[in-house]
């Protein structure tokens, strides 16, 4: 299902992974979308985008200090990898819609990465581990809605794909850093993206 397999390469790697997500295999499309597709689509960004900020914030508290009190500073996350993100809301639809793959599998393998270092980190942080997990599942469900659109709509069937670098190894310091530069970018990716996608999808 897509980007399953890079999860686990992602955690293997030390610097930016690249590779090819599958996106359908066996009988091309069928069975891969389930009723009310796009409306289901509307939803997972705009609960994502709803959400966003909060878990940011509650990520910072979490961490402690200096997060709390010099997050611009230790958040910046201009020197880390994030998927380009070109569209716009005049963009072909195809595009947006492989720009948002791309995206979201990107933010799937990262979430993947922060869960597990907060589960060790902050074991006790149950808000925060369920915030985690519920963003986590919701983007696997877009990403798999997404990989139905592309196909059904595009008879796209594999897609180009990136992923930051895994903080395994990694001081603590580094890991939480990584976490908030990610999630701080991620808050202002996910307003663009949702601005841009949601006309696409919504009904004339």
């Amino acid at each position: 299902t897509g980007v399953v397999p890079f999860v686990a390469l992602l955690l293997l790697q030390r610097r930016p992974v690249a590779g090819r997500a599958f996106l359908v295999t066996g009988s091309g499309c069928h069975g891969l979308c389930l009723p009310n597709v796009q409306e289901q689509t509307c939803k997972q960004v705009a609960l994502l985008n709803a959400t966003a900020q909060e878990l940011f914030s509650r990520y910072l508290k979490c961490q402690g200090e200096p997060f709390s009190s010099e997050s611009n500073k230790i958040c910046n996350p201009s020197g880390i990898f994030f998927p380009t993100f070109h569209v716009n809301r005049t963009s072909e639809r195809k595009e947006v819609m492989v720009a948002m793959y791309k995206l979201f599998a990107f933010l799937n393998a990262s979430l993947g990465n922060i869960t597990r270092d907060q589960e060790e980190l902050n074991p006790m942080a149950k808000e925060l581990l369920d915030r985690l997990h519920n963003t986590t599942k919701t983007t696997r469900g877009l990403i798999s809605n997404l990989t139905c659109l592309l196909c059904k709509n595009y008879n796209i069937f594999q897609v180009d794909v990136s992923y930051g670098e895994s903080s395994k190894g990694k001081s603590t310091f580094k890991k939480k850093q990584q976490g908030c530069q990610v999630l701080r970018k991620y808050v202002q990716v996910i307003a663009q993206a949702a601005r841009i996608l949601l006309p696409h999808l919504s009904p004339p």
